[in-house]
């Protein structure tokens, strides 16, 4: 009886310890789908199916993200596809929280968007530069290319070499590539960065250069106000106003002054540095200055023109026997509170000639010096504006082939230069534009000079103001 109640338990212990094994095989067959094998490549999702590309890309932002965050990078999210989809109608910010919550927090929705890339700015003056953070971005698995280029900070000085500066950096995971685009305060209170342009030894295969969305030209933006916000489940910064960031990347090419050029024609024709050349210089940058944040205020694009136009082109300075500031705006952007503004800020109305529908053109004076806006206006594939002598009615026109503008920098002040810069100087100063004359008659020394009529008498009063 006792031999028969011990092979009872035995058999029972024994499916006991058959039962507790099974239990414990599939909790740690579970413990490993669902922990262990989720950081590999080749693995079933929590999900369903296979890993997708959308979340291999997903874990490569946030091992970047995490490990920008370790070393203090002052990154933030300023790639346009992905700021558009952030701004797109519905996706307010409620929406998007009530889109995070039914998501599973692993999803890439903004930050692939169906591309294998993203963009992120660094502003690289609150940054010390870390050699550190890219051995530890290799650490994780990255791959790196770092592109590399002359300060042009330094650039203006008569240096025998520039400094090269971090331009941009790409880093690559499972596919998915990473730029960061170093963006430099410059003196005009704005940020800059560099074009990217490999070197003669650099992988050309690394990534879909011409996908990028910065590198293909410098660039220049306002400095963003950033925000905090979280996005696809990682917490990034963005610009505040989105909108207006995406505005400015459309209109965003930078052109560099040609310092070597223009260190070649100083050599042939000094500088004027007599007080007087001083005088004018400095009155010219704080004329240009106010100038340019009036209008900026008024959100009137401008450009330098005429003299002012050639001196950043020949001599990346003002032309100091040319005595004025001259600006471009296109008629399309005319303001009626242009006048006013100007007046607000201490400038004097000298003249107004023509009118908004034809040959309209404005004349400032500050301290002595004239600050000459010139309307441009479309013509087919030409653009012109139109001059006025006072004291007989005669009109004239100034026909320059099309252009787009481009940013730029005279005197430490954020400008706009027409793009295809040397057509246009060309078409107005001839072929020999290199060469200084100090002796200008406006109404027939331009290459581009044609006479247009006079402006009929009973309208001078109107349309030829002189103050």
């Amino acid at each position: 009886m006792r031999r028969g109640c011990l092979g009872v338990n035995r058999t029972t212990l024994l499916w006991l310890l058959v039962a507790s094994s099974f239990a414990f095989l599939l909790f740690q067959l579970r413990y490993y789908r669902n922990y262990v094998s989720e950081a590999g490549p080749h693995i079933l999702r929590r999900t369903s199916g296979h890993v997708t590309a959308s979340h291999l890309q997903w874990q490569s932002v946030k091992s970047f993200v995490r490990l920008s965050r370790v070393f203090g990078l002052p990154l933030f999210l300023a790639d346009p596809t992905a700021l558009e989809l952030l701004t797109r109608a519905g996706a307010t910010e409620r929406e998007r929280e009530r889109r995070r919550r039914r998501r599973r927090r692993d999803d890439c929705v903004f930050l692939c968007g169906g591309r294998a890339l993203a963009s992120f700015g660094l502003l690289a003056n609150a940054w010390t530069y870390d050699a550190a953070f890219l051995l530890a971005a290799e650490a994780k698995g990255f791959q790196l290319l770092e592109v590399r280029g002359e300060d042009p900070r330094l650039a203006s000085l008569d240096l025998l070499s520039g400094d090269d500066i971090p331009l941009h950096l790409l880093l690559r995971l499972h596919g998915y590539v990473i730029q960061v685009v170093f963006l430099y305060e410059r003196s005009g209170a704005y940020l800059w960065h560099g074009p990217l342009r490999l070197r003669g030894d650099a992988d050309r295969s690394f990534a879909s250069f011409s996908q990028l969305s910065f590198g293909r030209h410098a660039g220049a933006y306002d400095r963003p106000a950033l925000v905090a916000t979280r996005v696809d489940g990682l917490d990034v910064a963005v610009p505040r106003n989105i909108s207006h960031f995406l505005a400015q990347h459309r209109r965003a090419r930078f052109l560099e002054c040609p310092y070597r050029d223009a260190r070649r024609f100083l050599r042939l024709y000094p500088d004027d540095w007599s007080p007087e050349a001083l005088d004018f210089r400095h009155k010219a940058k704080s004329l240009l200055g106010l100038a340019a944040k009036t209008l900026d205020r008024l959100h009137v694009p401008f450009w330098i023109s005429s003299g002012t136009c050639l001196g950043w082109l020949r001599q990346c300075g003002f032309i100091t026997y040319s005595r004025d500031v001259d600006v471009g705006i296109f008629i399309g952007d005319f303001r009626p509170e242009i006048i006013d503004a100007f007046l607000d800020v201490g400038l004097s109305l000298k003249h107004k000639f023509g009118k908004v529908e034809d040959s309209l053109e404005l004349s400032f004076v500050r301290a002595g010096v004239k600050l000459d806006v010139f309307f441009f206006y479309l013509d087919g594939d030409l653009t012109w504006n139109g001059g006025t002598q006072a004291k007989s009615g005669r009109k004239f026109k100034y026909v320059f082939p099309g252009f787009s503008l481009c940013r730029a920098e005279l005197a430490e002040v954020r400008v706009r230069v027409p793009c295809q810069t040397l057509d246009y100087v060309t078409a107005n100063y001839g072929a020999a534009w290199r060469v200084p004359q100090r002796t200008w008659d406006w109404k027939s020394s331009p290459s581009n000079v044609q006479e247009n009529g006079v402006w009929p008498l009973a309208q001078w009063e109107e349309l030829i103001q002189v103050y």
